[in-house]
Formats: C-alpha cells, structure tokens, sequence
C-alpha cells in the first residue's frame, strides 16, 4: 500500500521522537511516497531545530544519513492543483502538496500535524494516527 508521509513523521523518525517505533511499524512493508519538496523541508526543519538549540550540526549529519536511507518515492506535484487546495484550505503550498499527493494516489497520509490531519479529512483525505 502507498502511504504519503509528510515531513512530521520523517522528523519525528529521525531525530528519534516518541512516536518513531510506531511509524516505523505501520510504514514498515509499504511504499512511502511524498513531494519532492521533501527534502528541503527537511532542511528547514533541521534551521529551525538549530535556531531553538535543539539540535547540534553533528546530529544533523546523521539525521541526514539517515534520512537517505528511508526508501520514499518522489511524487511530481501539479503545481496548480496544489495552489487550489492551498487557497480552499487556507493552509501552505507545502502542505498542500502533501494533501494533494495524497488524493491524487488515493492514499492515507501519515502526518504528525495535527492541523494538517484536520485538513486532509474535510477533503475526504484518510488519515494515519501513531
């Protein structure tokens, strides 16, 4: 099954937040897919962490080594449909690109965000609980 994966939960994997056992166990056998802004937000995630002393550029090298090892599917986003849903839902293109991918495969999407959780079910979006 195709799961969309938003940043929250790649985050959240990585840096080793309480719910990472339980993504890894409901992602584990199935194909994780997402937009291709993936990795930049995962670079901005890391800015931020960086900006609340959360996180040492050290650990960041290895958060990103590990991110490359999580086998995730690039998914090409329509630009404008995205821009559609982002403008209906009031919500940022980035998470728009995780709703629309989502509809698009008509597949359930794991996210952290609780907001984004919101979203995606007034769009008849299936979402994922951890």
């Amino acid at each position: 099954m195709d799961i969309v994966i938003d940043t929250s939960a790649i985050i959240a994997v990585i840096v080793g937040e309480p719910e990472r056992n339980r993504i890894i166990e409901v992602t584990t056998g199935n194909t994780l897919i997402g937009p291709g802004s993936i990795p930049w937000e995962i670079g901005n995630a890391f800015s931020a962490m960086f900006k609340q002393n959360r996180l040492k550029l050290e650990d960041a090298q290895n958060g990103l080594s590990i991110f490359k090892s999580i086998p995730l599917r690039y998914i090409e986003s329509d630009f404008f449909q995205a821009v559609k849903i982002s403008k209906k839902a009031n919500i940022y293109a980035y998470d728009a690109y995780f709703l629309y991918c989502a509809i698009r495969h008509k597949a359930p999407l794991l996210t952290l965000d609780q907001k984004l959780k919101k979203v995606a079910q007034d769009f008849n979006v299936k979402t994922m609980g951890v």
